[in-house]
């Protein structure tokens, strides 16, 4: 195509100049084949090394099929300008393109086409430079990478140059800590063959037999969970049993790790179990390993097998009335959950030499997760990251290993220090933290934070828009909430009724559908939000700007308007693209206040009262309905405003201003949900809560019966929200909301689904008893909200459907990741408060009323309602030596003699010292809990010494 203007110049595309080592000074691309990439991925990201990357098309295909994680990751980084990665698409150009022989694999063509781009564009540079009258000496290098022997050979022959990832990390200028990150798998195995160790583990099933049992019924499929006091003791949950399938001890673990996919085969009957009544830790009972003399030795240890032992008489010495569970041995993996691990190096496992020297030596990495074993890891830097949170990769675990094999990341930083914790915290739950990177940048408005809402009402941008402006609206929210997603107002009509409207930011007018910022909300799914920040889903130009429901300027919003009787029954709703201007900006005390103080006359005052008294009649009718009132531990750490230090801890109180907000959003997700799948019945975003199976609330059910003599009832929603409710105990308060808390755990969780996929029986919000639910009101930091008004938008005729939400199969990969992103964000967000709730007691010794939540045969667990914390007191805790004990399982008592005399009882109000502690296994700040004995509780409650400080 002939250039006829400067606008038609076809830019070059790589970089002019490469980066050069000391064997390639020309400067070279790399060319990776999909073995390195799968090998190192970590290396590519390594900002030390590795710019002027080649993608190949068959290697980016390739390793979308094998692994989606790294594929994702190796998009990130074709994103980035500064790492300069580029997609070369070879299979759809002429002199690249490469036919697969008769007899040929798809490994085998896959990599031949990989040489044969390599080649070509060696060739293509070599004659550029000739054309530009360069010299041969200038001409770039292009190096294939690849750790396949066999690849490396047949490069070799055909003249391409090529190199192990190893070789050319040797000759990098930070290759003693490059190197480190080079999977360690081969290595591993050459000196298992050398050593000719045998079978720790028993072989998994070929893929074919695990198909073919799962389908016929003699095996059985379902993710893998270890449990967090036992990590000898996981659980599969299958469709065909009630309960979930108890995995016991390491032999039927079989090298599954938390969150893999497995198979299993259940035991016979005789050796079905109970779930352990005991409190067993990996760092307790297997102390001061050798990581070099892992392999070989018995997979269960002598330790391990007396705790199982002990276990086991336990069960076979119970009554009749005691029930195993059925048991299970894990026969293969379908898919392994593997991801990027933190924890810190176990200080025993380092060699004295090793720290004073570059010598290399294998090591044990103690994961931040309980739930994951310990990770052999060999590094050259032993001496340099003791003491350091770290980053690690798995990269197997073979059946003549004890332990899963990986290979070291990165150093995140000094242990307990605010920047290495708070990036530990991100990397163990996925949460995606990089800066925006430009391509989503340049998706937002060129005015910047000068953009306004039209002046003219004829601009298309008030095409389809009602102008509220003249309403009375506020928000309410938080104190320092700057992302306001919502506004309502609410104001008489003349026949007696009332007009009520919610207002949702109008996200959607500027993140459109399938560009980068799309995208990037879409991976990251939801805003998380940390003690100390917020990692935004969006760019702060829209988040706590533009889109911002700030008051006193205008703002589009997406809003839904009924006429609602004083009794709060919906007459009609209405749901309009619109432009609003806020009143005011209240917090939930702000608005409480208001509402309260009668001097207040004003008409957006008489509407928020107009709002609570419509919010508790809406509020019952869910109740009647059969809607649950659940609990979780709520508190909230106060910050140092300089240095953002935690200074204390308060428990959050509960204002009729936060449930007016909270009925009034559920009203709009209702209305919006019914309005979509109405609409859309094969493809509306919605969100479901499934109704516990009834074996989940059996644990409770007994421990109510048993100690209070209460009866918890299950059959439907209803029936439980009224047992709870008469969960009472008239001497403590706090015990309904204790029996709240540990109900909530029993529940499924709530996900987002796409309606096709599911009966509209399955449809039904179980904790809400509402029939059909989405989110709609909280687009700015969800991507189902931002979905869902797509949709509404549609629905409503104000713009056409885009494909990307009338397809059902995107629609359930967007589900599955939004799903676990939601899901990621809960646990970050109360991991950092369970950091900031240690470091704000660091050097604090506290005593407080706690109340005992769970009782195993050798320890308890204590729940303290002022810090929103629980602990293990475990029996070696309470004195030395560790206090002789007896276990009556039935009645939830536990008593000890000897050494120090308690009676502790499930339920039990108790008096415990809290203190904090860097925590061994995990190398966590923690607060410990130290009993002090249970009889003072109440004389201490009684003296007022509640909370007071230990000298």
């Amino acid at each position: 195509m002939p250039r006829t203007s400067p606008a038609r110049l076809i830019p070059f595309v790589l970089s002019e100049k490469p980066a050069g080592t000391k064997k390639y000074s020309q400067g070279h691309y790399l060319v990776p084949d999909t073995n390195a990439l799968l090998n190192a991925l970590d290396l590519f990201e390594n900002t030390a090394a590795f710019y002027d990357v080649i993608i190949l098309q068959t290697v980016l295909e390739e390793l979308r099929n094998r692994s989606l994680p790294l594929y994702n990751r190796l998009i990130g980084l074709t994103r980035s300008e500064e790492k300069r990665f580029y997609v070369f698409f070879n299979d759809f150009r002429l002199e690249t393109y490469v036919v697969r022989d008769a007899g040929e694999s798809i490994n085998d063509r896959n990599d031949r086409a990989v040489r044969r781009a390599v080649k070509w564009y060696s060739e293509h540079l070599a004659q550029a430079v000739k054309a530009a009258g360069g010299s041969s000496k200038k001409v770039p290098a292009v190096v294939m990478l690849s750790d396949d022997k066999e690849n490396l050979q047949k490069a070799k022959k055909d003249g391409v140059e090529a190199c192990s990832l190893g070789d050319y990390v040797a000759g990098l200028e930070h290759a003693d800590k490059l190197l480190d990150m080079l999977t360690t798998v081969k290595e591993e195995r050459d000196m298992r063959e050398a050593r000719a160790a045998e079978a720790l583990y028993q072989e998994y099933f070929s893929v074919s037999k695990m198909m073919t049992g799962v389908k016929n019924g003699t095996l059985h499929q379902g993710s893998f969970n270890v449990s967090p006091y036992n990590y000898l003791e996981g659980s599969v949950h299958v469709p065909a049993f009630d309960k979930s399938l108890l995995v016991l001890g390491r032999e039927n673990i079989n090298r599954a790790i938390q969150g893999d996919i497995v198979v299993v085969e259940v035991l016979p009957k005789d050796q079905w179990q109970e779930p352990s009544t005991k409190i067993i830790e990996e760092e307790s009972m297997n102390k001061d390993e050798n990581p070099d003399a892992d392999d070989g030795e018995a997979v269960v240890t002598e330790r391990e097998k007396r705790a199982l032992q002990e276990e086991v008489k336990k069960v076979h010495s119970k009554s009749s009335e005691g029930r195993p569970q059925p048991t299970a041995k894990v026969v293969g993996v379908v898919k392994r959950n593997w991801r990027q691990y933190v924890g810190h190096v176990d200080e025993s496992s380092v060699s004295q030499s090793a720290k004073e020297s570059r010598k290399q030596q294998t090591v044990f990495l103690i994961p931040m997760d309980k739930r994951i074993p310990k990770i052999r890891i060999r590094t050259r830097q032993a001496g340099e990251i003791v003491g350091k949170r770290v980053l690690v990769t798995v990269d197997s675990w073979d059946r003549d290993s004890r332990h899963p094999v990986g290979h070291f990341v990165r150093s995140l930083g000094d242990l307990e220090t605010k920047g290495a914790e708070t990036e530990a915290l991100l990397l163990e739950y996925d949460v995606q933290y990089r800066p925006f990177p430009k391509t989503v940048l340049d998706c937002l408005p060129k005015e910047g934070h000068d953009w306004k809402v039209p002046a003219s009402t004829e601009d298309p941008g008030w095409r389809g828009r009602r102008d509220l402006r003249e309403l009375n609206i506020c928000s309410i929210d938080p104190i320092g909430c700057q992302d306001i997603d919502d506004a309502l107002h609410a104001r008489p009509l003349p026949n007696g009724n009332f007009e009520v409207g919610v207002h949702i930011a109008d996200v959607s007018h500027f993140v459109k559908p399938q560009n980068a910022m799309d995208a990037e909300a879409g991976i990251r799914g939801t805003t998380v939000y940390l003690v100390d920040k917020r990692i935004d889903m969006l760019p702060p130009l829209l988040g706590t700007n533009l889109c911002s429901l700030m008051p006193y300027v205008e703002r589009y919003a997406f809003s839904a308007i009924w006429e609602i009787t004083p009794d709060a029954d919906i007459v009609k709703s209405n749901f309009t693209k619109s432009v609003i201007k806020s009143r005011e900006a209240f917090s939930y005390e702000e608005a409480q206040l208001r509402v309260d103080d009668p001097s207040q006359k004003d008409e957006l005052t008489q509407g928020m009262r107009t709002l609570l008294m419509l919010s508790k009649k809406l509020k019952q009718k869910r109740m009647d309905a059969g809607a649950l009132s659940l609990s979780s531990p709520e508190v909230r750490v106060e910050m140092e405003s300089e240095t953002s230090d935690p200074i204390d801890i308060k428990t959050k109180k509960h204002l009729d201003t936060m449930s007016l907000v909270e009925e009034f959003m559920l009203l709009a997700n209702v209305s919006v949900a019914a309005k979509i799948y109405e609409a859309f019945p094969q493809t509306a975003m919605l969100r479901r809560h499934g109704a516990p199976p009834k074996s989940n609330f059996e644990e409770l059910a007994n421990q109510l019966k048993v100690k209070k003599g209460l009866e918890l009832k299950v059959s439907s929603s209803r029936e439980l929200a009224d047992s709870l409710d008469a969960c009472v105990d008239d001497k403590e308060p706090f015990f309904n909301t204790l029996v709240r808390i540990m109900a909530t755990r029993c529940m499924m969780s709530a996900a987002y689904f796409c309606s096709g996929t599911q009966a509209y029986p399955k449809f039904r919000h179980y904790g809400l008893a509402s029939e059909i639910y989405t989110h709609f009101t909280s687009p700015i930091r969800r991507y189902a909200d931002l979905v869902a008004h797509r949709q509404l938008a549609a629905a409503i005729d104000y713009e056409p459907l885009d494909a990307s939400v009338r397809s059902k199969g995107k629609l359930e990969a967007v589900c599955k990741n939004i799903n676990i992103r939601h899901r990621n964000a809960q646990q970050a967000g109360r991991a950092s408060i369970e950091y900031y709730v240690g470091q704000a007691l660091k050097g604090r010794v506290v005593d407080e009323e706690g109340f005992v939540m769970k009782v195993f045969s050798n320890g308890f667990v204590v729940f303290v309602p002022k810090f929103g914390i629980e602990s293990l007191i475990r029996l070696r805790d309470l004195a030395t030596p560790e206090p002789e004990s007896v276990f009556d399982a039935e009645n939830y008592i536990l008593k000890t003699s000897g050494s120090r005399e308690v009676q502790v009882s499930l339920f039990e109000k108790v008096v415990v010292r809290i203190c904090d502690v860097v925590e061994e296994k995990t190398g966590k700040r923690k607060v410990k809990l130290e009993l002090i004995d249970p009889a003072p509780a109440a004389t201490a409650a009684g003296n007022g010494e509640k909370g007071k400080k230990s000298k």
